[in-house]
């Protein structure tokens, strides 16, 4: 195999095989680690052992996933404050037309799963991902992970209930969605809390990761009236300083709040009957590089 043909066909596949990584591993910087150890492999891999590039190429980040994943998980426990995934800009442009596979991508990239995933094993996260996320037969994982496919049902099944159980149920039309997070900017921006509280459910929970590196609550926070004060406590203390843009962060619409060329936080709620159930506020500097980007 040319070596053109060798790095073409790896670039062709990087978009998945990083895919695969990040929902593996919660951050951007991790998932980038573990491919370029991927491609590492793969250029210096024997081409006669190779019959099926793409299989190879998912076998052996997702082998390298499950490794750091299991490296980094002290460095969670030691985490100071709630720990949330490193939230990333999603495109899938298209390459990805058609709604139900959006949504799927969408949802499996989504920030209240990628929370769940945090409390799987390392090998029930790998076989959630690559069979829920892409679809991948229960034989191919089995091979990837050098498990049988019985056992890979049965961890696709232990996973699956985990999550099931563990995921709010938040099933919104985008532009419901959209509609209330413009609104939710307002409110705060205006510096009206009586305007702010109307949006939040009764028991609305905020979820605050700034890792101890940036102003935010080190403590999940819960109900209406400790979230709105909070939250208007700081649309008044940063009123002038933070402009806001809307991205879509992890598969839905966020507010990306940035001062001097630098974003410091990034906003994104879960809604529910109309109101907001969920808000997560993402502050950690070391998390925002791939907003940034």
């Amino acid at each position: 195999m040319a070596i053109d043909t060798v790095t073409d066909l790896f670039e062709e596949l990087r978009p998945m095989l990083t895919g695969v990584a990040y929902r593996m591993l919660g951050r951007a910087a991790d998932a980038e680690d573990v491919v370029q150890e991927a491609w590492l492999r793969w250029s210096a891999a024997d081409r006669d052992d190779v019959r099926e590039p793409r299989a190879y190429l998912v076998r052996v980040t997702t082998r390298l996933a499950v490794d750091r994943l299991r490296q980094i998980r002290s460095r969670r426990e030691a985490y100071v404050g709630p720990w949330l995934p490193e939230p990333v800009v999603t495109d899938f442009g298209p390459a990805v037309p058609d709604t139900a596979e959006r949504a799927l991508l969408a949802d499996s990239v989504s920030l209240a799963v990628l929370v769940v995933l945090e409390s799987l094993s390392p090998l029930e996260r790998a076989v959630f991902v690559l069979r829920e996320a892409f679809g991948f037969p229960f034989a191919e994982i089995a091979a990837a992970l050098d498990r049988t496919e019985a056992a890979v049902r049965q961890l696709a099944g232990r996973a699956r209930k985990h999550v099931d159980e563990g995921r709010p149920r938040y099933d919104v039309d985008p532009a419901e969605r959209r509609d209330l997070t413009e609104r939710f900017l307002a409110a705060a921006a205006g510096g009206d809390l009586a305007d702010l509280m109307a949006l939040l459910a009764p028991d609305v929970r905020l979820v605050g990761d700034s890792g101890g590196k940036a102003k935010g609550p080190l403590r999940i926070m819960e109900s209406a009236d400790k979230v709105g004060r909070f939250l208007y406590a700081v649309s008044r203390a940063e009123a002038g300083d933070l402009t806001y843009r809307f991205e879509e962060i992890n598969g839905a619409p966020a507010l990306v709040g940035h001062a001097g060329g630098k974003v410091s936080v990034v906003f994104q709620i879960e809604i529910a009957d109309g109101a907001v159930q969920c808000v997560y506020l993402m502050r950690n500097p070391d998390k925002l590089q791939a907003v940034r980007a």
